[in-house]
């Protein structure tokens, strides 16, 4: 299954509108009784877009697909790495991605996923920390010329 994933990069590049409205309209079509790979299909639609409503819709039909379908849970649990990256969700995206790497510990798709969600947190951590100290800063800033006023007076 692993050589299958696509790599992180394809979720990157939307489908072309027409593309999706596609996959949407067999989707409605199907109504209650959709399919597995109806629906597998417009999450990963959904996923590759650049609404982020729409990267949570396609989420929550792989959540779905990874409840509901044993057999294709392990290729849920990439699809849902990828879904949280795109959404900012680090944390629940490793998550993901480090359960199919117990499965499938060769997978090239998931080591490179694993990088990626590392660098953001990495780079999110140390922006984190850029932040705070510049607000310390400007705190300590206006403190000392709120005290400097006080003691002229």
């Amino acid at each position: 299954m692993g050589s299958n994933l696509p790599y992180a990069a394809d979720a990157d590049s939307p489908l072309k509108p027409d593309e999706l409205a596609v996959l949407r309209a067999q989707f409605e079509k199907e109504g209650p009784y959709v399919g597995v790979q109806t629906k597998f299909n417009y999450a990963w639609g959904l996923i590759k877009s650049s609404s982020r409503s729409e990267q949570q819709e396609g989420v929550r039909l792989f959540s779905d697909i990874f409840r509901n379908e044993l057999n294709r849970r392990r290729e849920c649990l990439y699809y849902l790495a990828l879904g949280n990256y795109k959404l900012g969700n680090y944390q629940e995206a490793r998550r993901y991605n480090d359960l199919l790497l117990d499965h499938e510990p060769a997978s090239l798709q998931a080591a490179s996923l694993r990088g990626l969600i590392d660098d953001k947190v990495a780079k999110d951590g140390l922006m984190g920390v850029a932040i705070l100290s510049g607000v310390a800063i400007a705190a300590a800033g206006v403190g000392a010329m709120i005290f400097r006023g006080a003691r002229r007076r």
